[in-house]
């Protein structure tokens, strides 16, 4: 059976942290917390289960914070969540399985993580995320926002689903730290012209957004997901102001990507 650390980044997290752990505690053979700032009871919830709790100074850029949390994990497995994460029972079930019969070569496992439900809790917003890495690896976190774990080398898919619910306050943070690095003239990735986009435009900044998903669109590196998205984003945000022939253009865009597909 592998050994797990769990290693995650929180500030003023008291409300979820606790149903976060508790959903992990029968998985986790360690659990690494690393504190950006907390002002709430977030370490002293932490230290309930047992959690050995690192200070790290907030520094705008969440790949810092997590490959420092990831360098002081002990355990063969690294496993990572974000607070407002849990593991249902049925995935808790799973994931003890899978502690149990992961194959000896793997180097990392990706998992379902389900983003949003509609009214009657099934889930209409899922992707797959690179959740536990082989701590031999060395695996590196990159990008300040929106950051990613870089991995290579043998994978595996685990049924293994995290659930995800926010129950905090939508702020301005990323968006603040992509206009800081805007005003430093640093050249972003197709992925952070991206995102960035997206920042801007939950944010109401429309006309900066659809300079922004232009320009990642027109680089043609992006991924195939992403580039509709982009579309349809790049087209909302046309729409909202009030130019509907540039709207109407985005859209038909997304055929230059795939067929049309069915909306369920």
């Amino acid at each position: 059976m592998i050994e797990i650390s769990l290693c995650m980044i929180v500030r003023n997290e008291e409300k979820s942290l606790p149903r976060c752990l508790t959903s992990v505690r029968a998985i986790a053979d360690e659990i690494i917390i690393v504190d950006t700032g907390s002002t709430d009871r977030t370490k002293e919830i932490a230290e309930t289960f047992g959690a050995v709790i690192y200070d790290f100074t907030w520094i705008e850029d969440f790949s810092a914070a997590r490959n420092f949390a990831f360098s002081k994990a002990t355990k063969e497995y690294i496993f990572w969540l974000d607070a407002d994460d849990y593991l249902k029972e049925s995935d808790q079930v799973l994931f003890r399985e899978l502690k149990q019969s992961l194959p000896e070569n793997v180097d990392s496992v990706n998992m379902q993580y389900n983003l949003a439900f509609d009214a009657e809790g099934k889930v209409v917003t899922s992707l797959r995320r690179n959740r536990l890495v082989r701590r031999s690896c060395g695996f590196k976190w990159i990008g300040p926002v929106h950051e990613y774990l870089e991995v290579y080398g043998p994978s595996y898919s685990s049924d293994v689903c995290i659930t995800h619910e926010k129950d905090k306050a939508y702020t301005d943070r990323n968006l603040r730290i992509y206009r800081k690095r805007e005003a430093e003239g640093e050249s972003f990735s197709p992925r952070d012209q991206y995102y960035y986009a997206n920042e801007l435009r939950d944010h109401g900044i429309h006309g900066e957004a659809c300079q922004y998903y232009e320009q990642f669109l027109n680089g043609g590196q992006g991924w195939i997901e992403d580039n509709i998205q982009a579309c349809l984003r790049l087209a909302e945000c046309r729409e909202r102001l009030g130019d509907k022939e540039a709207a109407f253009t985005a859209i038909t865009r997304t055929l230059q990507y795939d067929s049309p597909r069915r909306l369920d």
